[in-house]
């Protein structure tokens, strides 16, 4: 899959203000829901959550990917945040994030929900990528950097 499969240019928050992990999760519900009407703000959130009260999501290198299964997901849908400043996001290496790629998946897409997670992890990992996404001064140059990396 690819990432502009998943990524719409509406679904790109360049230098947001974020505060902490609980709003950064409201705001990615809110601009989840408000790009699919038919998720409701409240089952993202929700869904988000609790799968961060299993773990964090924080994978280290300044970079989180929350996500979580839904049924009344349809479509597997994205949202990629840059932060103006990091915030502690409880990451396994400790390090603060400033990255997010935020995934929703329908609940029965499990294995394509796997192996898209192992692919952006992968992705992610890149220190090249990362740099470019920080480097990044609008959405758009946001969606530009995302979209032109390989298939996740």
């Amino acid at each position: 899959m690819l990432i502009s499969e998943l990524l719409a240019p509406s679904g790109v928050l360049c230098a947001l203000e974020g505060g902490s992990k609980k709003r950064i999760l409201e705001i990615a519900s809110q601009q989840i829901s408000d790009l699919h009407p038919e998720l409701e703000t409240e089952t993202i959130f929700a869904g988000l959550l609790g799968r961060e009260r299993l773990g964090s999501t924080g994978i280290g290198e300044g970079v989180a990917i929350p996500h979580c299964r839904l049924d009344e997901c349809e479509k597997a849908t994205a949202l990629l945040i840059q932060l103006k400043e990091p915030i502690d996001f409880d990451a396994i290496d400790g390090s603060p994030v400033d990255l997010l790629f935020v995934l929703v998946v329908p609940s029965e897409a499990c294995d394509q929900h796997l192996q898209t997670l192992g692919n952006l992890a992968e992705l992610f990992s890149q220190a090249s990528f990362r740099q470019q996404l920080r480097n990044a001064g609008s959405a758009e140059e946001l969606f530009t950097v995302a979209t032109g990396a390989r298939q996740v």
